[in-house]
């Protein structure tokens, strides 16, 4: 692994590393990178219900982090869409005081212009920086919007570009993709909201008349097992809709996979990802939901996974194929289900920002692979370098001359 200092001074002798400003214009970093700490911004919190999670992510991180290589930027966005850009923000979020902040950049929704970024009362602006590492989870900072800004202020920042995470986050595009790339996935139907809720019984008998009972009913767009129910007859299943339509217009119902066994691999990388052991989790409920995560405490982590070294290894295959499938860049967790009758293991989703405490299981499958957390990070921002070097590498203007010979 290439030392901090000589991956800077590799990425500024091809490109300047930039600054980012969301509100004035791009600019580069006056000082030299070869000189100073790298500047990291660390973005957490967001417009979602994963926001107590992303916190927990970035406590660990920025508590992590080699301070001294690295210069911390604690970057937070509120529940409203607000991103706090100087004091403590990690404080304010934690504490819930954002509701009414006079400072930081605001999500607008003017009536005449729509949605900006505008400074806030008191006209700060966003800091320069020399990579980001957003820790945001689900809509909103795991699905390609806030990746896009990203790549429209020409900044570096950690992990999957914007197709990359859109496709990830979305549970349904994801899984048509993965089947046309001949991966292993359960049987599933996609529901709209709109539907369900115009034409129910008709929804319910298509669903009955595709997949067998128990199904399990999840939004498209959104993690941690928020909104996932698992049905076990009619009456069940229409209730796992309606609470899956609270949270997303797009519904993904599943065929449930008999005594299955909860299987996770890391994938570390850009263009050539590697995968680390894969662990399994056993759930503390009858599923790995939100409680089993994150609240009773209950649940274990079995790294390695108790599996046999084939399948073992037929985890590690199909994580990296999930993960180009995808075109990923950085880091994924790739999750599967083992089913525990036949031995049969299939593809559940791939997850473009997975949890990030030093418990969660990303970086405790690394940990176990020989990776330790802080150096994670490291190399989580070195693959962020590396990409933005290569993209910009792209030309951006064509001038109508063709190549000679």
């Amino acid at each position: 692994m290439p030392r901090k200092t000589e991956r800077i001074q590799e990425e500024s002798s091809s490109k300047d590393l930039t600054a980012v400003n969301f509100v004035a214009n791009m600019s580069y970093c006056e000082s030299d990178p070869m000189q100073r700490k790298i500047r990291v911004g660390v973005i957490f919190g967001g417009r979602s219900g994963e926001h107590e999670v992303s916190l927990a992510s970035a406590r660990s991180i920025m508590a992590a982090i080699d301070r001294e290589a690295y210069d911390v930027v604690p970057l937070g966005i509120t529940h409203a869409g607000q991103w706090l850009t100087s004091g403590d923000p990690m404080a304010v979020l934690s504490a819930g005081r954002s509701a009414t902040l006079d400072t930081g950049l605001a999500a607008t929704h003017p009536a005449t212009t729509g949605r900006e970024l505008v400074p806030g009362a008191t006209g700060e602006a966003f800091p320069p920086l020399d990579v980001i590492f957003p820790v945001l989870h689900g809509p909103y900072g795991e699905d390609g919007t806030v990746q896009g800004l990203f790549e429209l202020a020409g900044v570096p920042y950690v992990g999957c570009g914007v197709l990359a995470s859109a496709l990830a986050m979305d549970k349904i595009a994801s899984k048509e993709l993965f089947a046309a790339h001949g991966l292993p996935v359960t049987a599933g139907r996609a529901v709209k909201r709109k539907a369900w809720e115009a034409e129910p019984e008709a929804v319910l008998n298509g669903l009955e008349a595709a997949l067998g009972y128990p199904m399990f009913v999840k939004p498209a767009n959104l993690g941690s097992s928020i909104g996932i129910s698992k049905a076990r007859d009619r009456d069940g299943l229409r209730a796992a809709l309606d609470e899956a339509a609270r949270y997303d217009r797009k519904l993904l119902v599943e065929e449930a996979v008999p005594n299955a066994r909860e299987i996770e691999c890391s994938v570390l990388g850009n263009d050539d990802p590697i995968a680390s052991a894969p662990g399994e989790i056993v759930a503390s409920n009858e599923f790995y939901d939100y409680a089993a995560k994150y609240i009773d405490g209950k649940s274990q982590l079995l790294i390695p996974a108790p599996i046999s070294a084939d399948i073992a290894a037929q985890v590690q295959e199909l994580a990296v194929r999930a993960f180009r499938a995808i075109d990923g860049a950085g880091l994924a967790r790739v999750d599967f289900l083992l089913n525990g009758v036949t031995g049969e293991l299939y593809l559940s989703e791939i997850n473009s920002l997975p949890g990030f405490t030093e418990i969660s299981m990303y970086p405790k499958l690394w940990e176990a692979s020989g990776l330790p957390y802080r150096e994670l990070i490291d190399r989580l921002i070195e693959l962020a370098l590396e990409r933005h070097t290569d993209c910009g590498r792209s030309l951006t203007a064509y001038n109508g001359a063709m190549p000679a010979g």
